[in-house]
């Protein structure tokens, strides 16, 4: 017996006790991951916000074996968002799609979900109508006309049933239901929210295909309702396709126990929590070269000095010596050391230990209190 055909269906139920620890630790990184962004400039925060979706659109269709060109993804959120520099491949029909589902969860996250906004998300995922070579039924519910619908993971051939959804018959009821608790005022905790959010739709499968793409759009939605903000700095849907046999693993167990999804949700809390570890890891660099011009906002400094402190701060490998300085600054000798002897006095360049022959710099770090 699946947890839809139990009694009590769809009443979860859950264990405070066990999730106030880590619900506690996540909203401290989603806290903190969100005051570093506030510290940066327009276009950097810009920059960061383009590479998260980017990246929650490409893994979200990865975890279902859709492999989508990186270049393409990046071009399509950074037209939509007005980097046009950044907009550089040639459109991709699937590409668009699955980019304007994530943009549209997240920018218009206030707007009400409504069945007719699910079928124009399904639309947009299934542009041609087919998915591979099957034809489906797009923008509308699944209709079982080729059997029941299940769940499966792995390679043609060697599928795993986890579980099989509803009859078709039902899905109009149920998902009128899930959008009532989708929209209405919220009594729990928001992260808690959005993975009830995915693990019903997932339940309820209500669509011939896209439904783990629209499952987690719908995560994104709720956390970004409860964050009332319309930007993403983070990727649920790569750490989820980082832990992706753990996903199926627990969908399955839940599925077939009663509606205490405790262990669900805990999964849920600590998968959010990495993406938001992996995120304040990949934005290090960023928030480093804006802290590091927030407090040299004021000092002159020539062109070939920003040009080259930008580089390293950008992640320009090795050591900084004079022969560098003068290849990226394509100066002389002299003017590299004197330009380098100018940075070390006024305390952005520091000299590492070494010899005359091996002497190298590396910026000035932001000390920590300043940096919190």
């Amino acid at each position: 017996m699946y947890i839809w055909e139990l009694p009590d269906w769809p009443k979860f139920r859950w264990d405070d006790a066990r999730l106030i620890g880590p619900l506690g630790i996540a909203h401290r990184k989603e806290g903190k991951l969100l005051g570093s962004m506030a510290r940066l400039g327009f276009d950097l925060k810009l920059t960061a916000e383009v590479e998260a979706i980017t990246e929650e659109a490409l893994k979200s269709s990865e975890i279902e074996g859709e492999m989508l060109s990186r270049d393409s993804v990046r071009s399509s959120v950074a037209r939509r968002l007005g980097v046009a520099e950044a907009a550089l491949a040639p459109e991709d029909r699937k590409v668009e799609g699955i980019v304007e589902v994530t943009l549209d969860a997240t920018k218009n996250y206030g707007a009400p979900l409504t069945r007719e906004r699910l079928f124009g998300w399904h639309a947009a995922l299934f542009p041609t109508g087919y998915s591979g070579l099957h034809r489906i039924k797009v923008g509308g519910w699944r209709d079982d006309a080729n059997g029941p619908m299940q769940v499966v993971s792995g390679r043609v051939g060697k599928e795993k049933v986890h579980y099989q959804a509803p009859p078709a018959a039902r899905v109009e009821a149920e998902m009128a239901a899930f959008l009532a608790w989708f929209e209405k005022p919220r009594t729990i905790d928001g992260i808690v929210h959005a993975a009830i959010a995915h693990l019903w739709f997932a339940t309820i499968h209500p669509f011939d295909d896209g439904n783990g793409r629209i499952a987690r759009a719908l995560a994104d939605m709720s956390l970004a309702r409860s964050e009332q903000s319309p930007q993403r700095f983070y990727s649920l849907a790569s750490q989820i396709r980082r832990e992706r046999p753990q996903y199926y693993v627990t969908l399955e167990q839940t599925q077939k126990g009663d509606l205490d999804i405790t262990e669900r949700l805990l999964w849920f809390v600590d998968c959010f929590s990495a993406a938001l570890d992996a995120a304040a890891e990949a934005c290090k660099g960023v928030l480093r070269k804006s802290d590091f011009w927030q407090r040299h906002a004021l000092t002159p400094l020539n062109d070939r000095q920003r040009k080259v402190i930008n580089r390293f701060l950008d992640g320009f490998e090795g050591k900084l010596t004079a022969q560098k300085w003068k290849a990226l600054a394509k100066c002389s000798m002299p003017t590299a050391q004197r330009d380098i002897k100018d940075l070390v006095d006024r305390g952005l360049l520091v000299r590492n230990e070494g010899g005359s022959k091996n002497t190298s710099y590396r910026i000035a770090e932001v000390p920590e209190e300043e940096a919190e």
